[in-house]
């Protein structure tokens, strides 16, 4: 019950963990996800992020009274894991330097949701995930 997708990224490993990390970006890529507030242990194993979708409820997303990112696990410009509460969903972003400013990136994303819906998801967030990278390379 799980999908894994990767993409090279146009980025090198610091900038690639920047842009796939910070709470105020991620809500960029991930789909689905207005904002992101963060607790006050930011990015570390343990913290709880609050998440704040678009207003309108849908299929896979009814409104929820609180609806948390819990990081999972951290290991600096590699690893990156979460738990979205609302969704139900398991996540880990893997990152590994593959040459000069070129990251792999791969997510993986476990849920008790139907297979084609992890998979897109997957798909989705990276291609939103190499846009903003390649959007920071060219400024």
């Amino acid at each position: 019950m799980r999908a894994t997708a990767t993409v090279e990224l146009l980025a090198g490993p610091e900038d690639a963990w920047r842009f796939s990390t910070d709470p105020y970006l991620l809500a960029d890529w991930w789909p689905g996800i207005a904002a992101l507030v963060p607790d006050r242990r930011g990015l570390a194993a343990g913290a709880r992020w609050e998440v704040r979708r678009n207003p309108r409820p849908s299929l896979l997303h009814r409104a929820a009274a609180q609806e948390l990112l819990l990081v999972r696990a951290v290991e600096e410009q590699r690893l990156f894991a979460w738990h979205l509460s609302g969704e139900r969903i398991e996540c880990e972003l893997r990152l590994e330097p593959t040459g000069v400013q070129r990251t792999r990136a791969t997510l993986t994303v476990t849920s008790p949701l139907l297979a084609g819906f992890r998979r897109s998801v997957a798909r989705v967030a990276l291609g939103r995930l190499y846009a903003l990278c390649q959007t920071g390379a060219e400024s």
